[in-house]
């Protein structure tokens, strides 16, 4: 049996329920989106000019995803910041979302306090922790939720919540137009797309698993543009974390200016990297023309390529399409490896060390 479509093996590997969380997110989608747009209309809509979205890790792509989705619908500049401390322009008029999953963000704890001493607008997105207890000492407005569709507990794995409050606040604020009905919209469509990567689905007639096996012991290089970045970026960070595996991205049309005649050396690029293009029928036409060149460069290198072409018809779709198709990829890749996804040992050395 492939792999892949044992499924009796995944389950034993997936210790944490992380198929689970992939499995709901449009549930986590409807449930931020219909909570955070029944809470009380916060008084800095009417004073907001800008808006900074402080996160870092997993709490930091619902933020990147909505920088790269908005450019094209949004009233207001729009800025992730992954610092200890906000860019200098941060004021009065600048409408700050906090984003932390656990709450304890050393980073984003550091904003806040320095969003405060600046005087400006706040908004916090958490389940609880010291950010939390920040938001509740200061009565500043924000969003702390029950993750009851995030049967992991990863905060990378709880992207539904991050991007939709995101834009459920910027939606209340009129910074952005989205409907009730989009929403959902895009969650109809993740059932749907569930249902077809599904680990029940065989390798056969799953793209999941198909790109999955294609990475396989390769250093995937992603390629993404416009709308997709953000997801794309999402995608990187869980390939990281997910399936332990180091991988690198890239956008397009910027890498036409360099990554190409970087492809020569060192020899071993042929056997090793792994290019994933991410194409949609909704980039602008001039990025368009330049996919299929790209990948003839790429191939004339001796290197391998995949793609993958976005099915659904509205960027907000397509958005949330890479993003779920991502996250299958990258656990199918983690069960390729025989590992469980879930738990991040070197990050978790990582802040135990610096804590001391």
């Amino acid at each position: 049996m492939n792999a892949l479509d044992d499924i009796k093996k995944i389950k034993e590997l997936d210790k944490s329920g992380v198929r689970l969380s992939i499995e709901a997110l449009p549930l986590q989608i409807q449930q931020a989106w219909n909570e955070v747009k029944n809470l009380p209309v916060p008084a800095y809509c009417s004073i907001a000019k800008n808006v900074i979205v402080s996160g870092m890790g997993g709490s930091a792509l619902g933020g990147r995803i909505i920088d790269s989705l908005i450019l094209d619908r949004v009233r207001t500049p729009i800025e992730v910041s992954t610092d200890f401390k906000l860019p200098n322009y941060a004021n009065s008029e600048t409408l700050v979302i906090l984003s932390s999953y656990s709450g304890n963000t050393e980073e984003t704890l550091s904003s806040a306090l320095d969003a405060q001493k600046k005087n400006c607008q706040i908004f916090g997105i958490a389940t609880g922790g010291k950010l939390a207890e920040f938001l509740n000492q200061n009565k500043y407005p924000g969003y702390i939720f029950k993750p009851s569709n995030n049967p992991s507990n990863q905060p990378r794995m709880s992207l539904g919540y991050s991007v939709s409050a995101i834009l459920s606040v910027l939606s209340m604020c009129g910074f952005v137009d989205i409907s009730d009905e989009e929403i959902s919209g895009v969650c109809d469509y993740l059932k749907k797309g569930t249902s077809e990567l599904d680990p029940s689905v065989p390798e056969s007639n799953n793209i999941a698993k198909t790109i999955a096996t294609k990475l396989y012991k390769k250093i995937p290089v992603i390629v993404a543009s416009e709308h997709l970045l953000g997801s794309a970026h999402a995608f990187k960070n869980q390939l990281n974390e997910n399936a332990k595996t180091f991988s690198t991205l890239f956008d397009l049309p910027e890498l036409n200016h360099h990554l190409m005649e970087g492809l020569r050396f060192p020899a071993f690029n042929t056997e090793l990297l792994h290019f994933l293009f991410f194409e949609s029928s909704l980039y602008n036409e001039a990025i368009k023309k330049r996919y299929p060149l790209t990948e003839e460069v790429v191939s004339k290198n001796f290197v391998a390529y995949d793609i993958y072409s976005c099915h659904s018809d509205t960027k907000l779709k397509q958005i949330f399409e890479v993003l779920l198709a991502g996250s299958y990829i990258g656990f199918y890749l983690a069960m390729l490896y025989g590992i469980d996804p879930a738990p991040i040992p070197w990050v978790d050395y990582f802040k135990e060390k610096l804590s001391k």
